[in-house]
């Protein structure tokens, strides 16, 4: 076995901060990095290994250059080869104190060339351009589902933040519900509504209407009412002894710890709300595009302030997906070569691993380098990442049977448990991994799931004023109920902030901090993170594990005969299943040929598609083939890894 110490210089005339990685099928990968690095020094050593049965060796650099005549963060790049477009492939050779064995050679970077200067052979890629320099050179984000601020962290004792107390009260039918600490159950018996009118009468109070264009007067005083009332969630109604847990609020030490940890530890927002006062397709529309209105014929674009319908649906696909008028965040990460990713958690129910964002123009699931399976993050972070920016969709569990059980996404319905497993994977698996000192983590909620919270949302800005109106003949100039988030990063002091935000804010964020032009008047004017970069230094330690990987309390089943006459129910012409039901459809077109006989076909067979029980047999059909292309694109990196080198030990 052979082996050499690699070293990477500084070739550029400024401060930089410089990553090296090697990777082989025989020896896995391996890296270092450094921060600060003077111009003309150098990290290192990284020590590999190879032996005559190592087939070939690829190398990858970063640099992030802080200032002098090209600041920026560039990456290598080798273009031709799409399996491994990031890596050189570049083989040592000699053994026993031949070639490169036993030897340290100094490979250079700068902002036009990587040089891998091996004794036996001289090797070069080209460093492309992945946006102008930033403190924070990898955004993350995790999308959870329907709770308030309130809800999640009134009784948190976290000095600073605005929360309710119990004097904080609804009343409904003659009774008082005022709020509670150690929120029973941990999963609702029911799904509190939050389609649009629900949420105007939760803020206006019980028996309002919404007269267009403007809001009236917001009170927090009609929670209680719509959970006793509303049947737009079609799960059914609480009983008058429930109707007090839409008021209830979690103790949030015991309850949720990982998110009480990361609170406590980092930066809590509490004035982050929802970016309309809707339910989740149109609230995670804002985090894609500062929108939620998509292209209904040529210059046309209607808004959605409530649940898709089968209608809109077909409207999507007559484009290939949902479009915006300026395009989404990947659009204009693409536009300027800035890499990012998608991770979606497929280790729970299968059908709900469908992700909202694919429902996206432009974002397939067949795209297997650029959206893929949570289960790869951990590994991915350990080796070459040049991926700016990162979106994060949990599990939503039982989507077709209306239970939500099972999932990650702490969706109202299921245990918390899910989502506190995957917050604290998640932390984990960014902190103790290469890019955490330059990183930020953000977890927020779409939307409140009609859950109470004791601050009054303000106006904002329309995104675009020419866009047609919600259904409701909303104009989206009202924020949403607020929702909890934290931001966590070395580079942010602990604390609470008090900025007023909301989803358009990681789009602000990441604009401002990467060289990105606003995408809508809403992202333009939204408040972004940058400027609790300047609060304090950089933390330099690892944190601790948190607890990950707790067991999901079981909810009681629904017995044989339940699950079998609600399988057979027929799908509601819009809600959440009625949306992922689309995102199969057009998941399944984009693994086809895309032949019109194809497209015409797929779509006659989801339009036959009728009860609960076939649409579950179809989303998870069509997620077992997205498995399976996802094997397939592993075993082709694999090969790639191990084919024959033109070089020869």
């Amino acid at each position: 076995m052979g082996s050499a110490n690699i070293y990477l210089q500084n070739n550029t005339d400024s401060v930089a901060d410089l990553m090296l990685y090697h990777t082989s099928a025989n020896y896995g990968t391996l890296g270092l990095g450094g921060t600060g690095v003077a111009p003309g020094a150098k990290i290192g050593p990284l020590k590999v290994s190879w032996d005559a049965a190592t087939p070939s060796d690829f190398w990858y650099a970063s640099i992030a250059v802080s200032g002098g005549k090209q600041p920026g963060i560039y990456v290598s790049c080798v273009s031709y080869d799409p399996l491994l477009p990031y890596w050189k492939e570049c083989m040592l050779e000699g053994e026993f104190g031949f070639g490169d064995d036993g030897n340290s050679p100094t490979f250079t970077v700068d902002w036009n060339t990587f040089s891998i200067n091996l004794h036996s052979d001289a090797c070069s890629a080209d460093m492309l351009s992945i946006g102008k320099y930033s403190p924070v050179q990898n955004i993350f984000v995790l999308m959870l589902e329907n709770h308030s601020f309130d809800n999640i962290f009134a009784f948190s004792g976290i000095n600073g933040i605005t929360h309710a107390t119990t004097s904080n009260c609804n009343s409904y039918g003659g009774n008082t519900y005022c709020v509670s600490d150690n929120a029973t159950p941990t999963g609702m018996p029911t799904d509190p509504g939050h389609e649009f009118t629900d949420i105007f009468q939760q803020l206006c109070g019980a028996g309002t209407s919404y007269t267009p264009p403007n809001y009236s007067a917001i009170n927090m005083s009609g929670f209680a009412a719509t959970y006793a009332t509303s049947a737009d969630e079609q799960t059914g109604l609480p009983s008058g002894a429930q109707i007090g847990d839409i008021m209830a609020c979690f103790n949030t030490q015991s309850q949720v710890p990982n998110i009480d940890y990361l609170a406590t530890n980092y930066v809590i927002c509490d004035h982050w709300f929802s970016s309309l006062p809707g339910p989740t397709w149109p609230n995670r529309f804002y985090v894609h595009g500062a929108s939620s209105a998509y292209l209904i014929s040529g210059g046309q674009y209607q808004s959605l302030d409530d649940s898709p319908t089968k209608t809109e649906m077909g409207i999507w696909e007559s484009f290939k997906g949902f479009t915006y008028q300026s395009g989404s965040i990947y659009d204009a990460l693409n536009s300027a070569n800035i890499p990012w990713r998608i991770y979606y958690d497929d280790s729970l129910a299968l059908s709900g691993s469908i992700p909202q964002v694919a429902s996206l123009k432009g974002i397939s699931l067949a795209d297997v380098f650029s959206v893929k399976s949570l289960s790869d993050m951990q590994n991915d972070l350990q080796s070459a990442y040049p991926y700016r920016y990162t979106f994060i969709e949990p599990n939503y569990g039982d989507i077709t049977n209306n239970t939500y059980q099972g999932g990650s996404s702490q969706h109202p319905m299921d245990d918390v448990s899910g989502g506190e497993n995957i917050i604290g994977n998640i932390f984990n698996w960014i902190t103790h991994s290469p890019v955490w000192p330059n990183s930020m983590l953000i977890i927020t909620y779409d939307e409140h799931g009609g859950f109470y919270d004791s601050v009054t949302p303000g106006s904002t800005v329309v995104p675009n004023p020419s866009d047609l109106p919600g259904t409701n003949g909303f104009i989206f100039n009202q924020l949403g109920v607020r929702v909890p988030a934290v931001i966590v990063s070395p580079l942010v002091t602990a604390g609470v902030d008090t900025t007023v935000y909301d989803h358009s804010s990681v789009l602000a964020t990441i604009e401002r901090l990467f060289g990105l032009p606003a995408l809508t008047a809403r992202d333009a004017a939204a408040n972004d993170f940058t400027h609790l970069l300047a609060s304090g230094a950089a933390r330099p330690e690892r944190p601790s594990n948190l607890n990950a990987g707790r067991p999901i309390p079981p909810k009681a089943p629904m017995t044989a005969e339940e699950l079998t006459a609600q399988s057979q129910e027929p799908i509601p012409e819009s809600g959440n299943l009625r949306g992922f039901l689309a995102v199969a459809q057009k998941t399944e077109i984009e693994l086809s040929a895309g032949t019109p006989v194809e497209r015409a076909a797929i779509v006659a067979k989801v339009q036959a598609i009728q009860t609960r029980a076939d649409a579950e047999t179809y989303i998870s059909q069509v997620m077992a083939r997205v498995k399976t292309l996802r094997v397939a694109n592993a075993a082709a990196v694999r090969a790639e890894l191990t084919k024959p080198s033109p070089k020869k030990r």
